[in-house]
């Protein structure tokens, strides 16, 4: 089978939406700790305007410290959503770009402040800059699966922007949803929808628990092929440009339900679970994640 692939979101996807600002050295001290527990990618922050999101402020700096004298094996990635956010990402050091337009055009607007044609052409663009510089590039298209705004997003718009990236010869893509509209049906139709077109792409996915579905999304996007999963530590997080912003699948789950079928055997849970607890009592209220608050299920037959 293909490696899973997991890539931890929690510092930005995760954080955003967060009225009280972390100290920079809190960010820091979550990251290393998920670092060193073995998952594959870590978001360290998206390069936006610090008075749109004050959390991500410090992203810059983050990206100077974990970079300097780094000898873990995992990818730090950074979001960018023009060519001024790649710019600040390729001088302090961003590994892997992810970049993503949105298939609502009131999403889009409320994001960027272009509509979905202008910010996929700039996303495109940015994508090809980034890849000539040498780093990882992923690619996304938001709101793919339904928009709080606009209700339903026409499956064949999402694949047009897939067909853009494609013609890019930008391969590796990631569905996003958004809003949390997704189902699992949808989930495999789409997918399956993606993977027709280019079965070598490298396919993502990235769901909001909004209305509970997260992980039978994830098991559905399994099911069509996709092998990357984007998900927060303790299912924090939401976006602040949607109409009902609500987590999203926490890592620890993800990894405590992979391990009792088989896989990512090496990635510490524990470790895991320390840091969505740490998270949970930083912000003094329970989060949407459970097994940091349950304890995992024990995999070892009582001797």
């Amino acid at each position: 089978m293909t490696r899973i692939v997991i890539h931890e979101v929690g510092p930005r996807d995760g954080l955003q939406m967060e009225k009280q600002v972390v100290p920079l050295e809190t960010k820091e001290g979550w990251i290393r700790r998920v670092m060193d527990a073995g998952v594959d990618i870590v978001q360290v922050g998206s390069f936006v305007h610090p008075e749109k999101v004050p959390q991500m402020a410090d992203t810059d700096e983050l990206f100077r410290r974990l970079t300097t004298g780094k000898t873990s094996t995992t990818l730090l990635s950074g979001l960018v959503l023009n060519e001024k956010g790649l710019e600040r990402g390729l001088a302090c050091g961003v590994e892997m770009f992810c970049l993503g337009a949105s298939a609502s055009e009131t999403h889009s607007r409320k994001n960027t402040g272009m509509g979905t044609e202008e910010a996929t052409e700039r996303i495109v663009g940015a994508a090809k800059q980034a890849v000539a510089a040498g780093r990882k590039v992923q690619v996304s298209v938001q709101s793919a699966f339904g928009c709080g705004f606009e209700g339903p997003v026409p499956e064949e718009r999402v694949l047009g922007m897939v067909r853009a990236y494609l013609e890019a010869g930008l391969r590796s893509i990631s569905l996003a949803d958004t809003a949390g509209h997704a189902d699992p049906a949808q989930v495999e139709r789409l997918f399956g929808a993606v993977l027709k077109l280019d079965p070598g792409v490298e396919c993502t996915c990235h769901f909001h628990n909004t209305y509970g579905l997260g992980m039978a999304n994830i098991f559905a996007a399994r099911r069509a092929g996709v092998t990357s999963f984007e998900t927060s530590f303790a299912g924090l997080g939401g976006c602040p440009f949607t109409r009902v912003a609500a987590g999203n699948v926490a890592t620890e789950d993800l990894v405590h339900v992979l391990q009792r079928q088989g896989f990512r055997t090496e990635v510490d849970l524990e470790r895991l679970i320390a840091v969505a607890r740490d998270v949970a009592a930083h912000f003094g209220r329970d989060m949407q994640g459970y097994v940091h608050r349950t304890g995992p299920i024990a995999t070892k037959e009582p001797s």
